[in-house]
């Protein structure tokens, strides 16, 4: 069964406990700074293991010492789902200024 995309009023909500991200161009997104290159190399690789640990690949763009995330579920046709708020909540675990 294909995951089911969240309503407005779901993600509303939702983004009340994810502070530090946007809902923009039918994504989560949120961009990360750190203190350089290496520190990004290793959010990265743990942003990675999360994904792996729920089956669920972000879209991530790295530059220097910024770290970008882009969450949206394919099988919902990029739309944001539970899983996308899940990882979210994920990421958010591993790094809170």
């Amino acid at each position: 069964m294909p995951a089911q995309a969240l309503t407005n009023d779901e993600l509303t909500q939702e983004l009340k406990m994810l502070p530090e991200w946007k809902f923009e161009n039918d994504a989560l997104t949120r961009t990360i700074t750190v203190g350089d290159f290496r520190e990004a190399m290793q959010l990265l690789l743990a942003i990675g293991f999360e994904a792996e640990a729920l089956q669920h690949h972000p879209e991530l763009t790295n530059v220097y010492n910024r770290v970008s995330i882009r969450l949206t579920t394919h099988d919902a046709g990029d739309k944001v789902t539970a899983l996308d708020i899940a990882l979210a909540q994920a990421i958010d675990a591993l790094f809170t200024p």
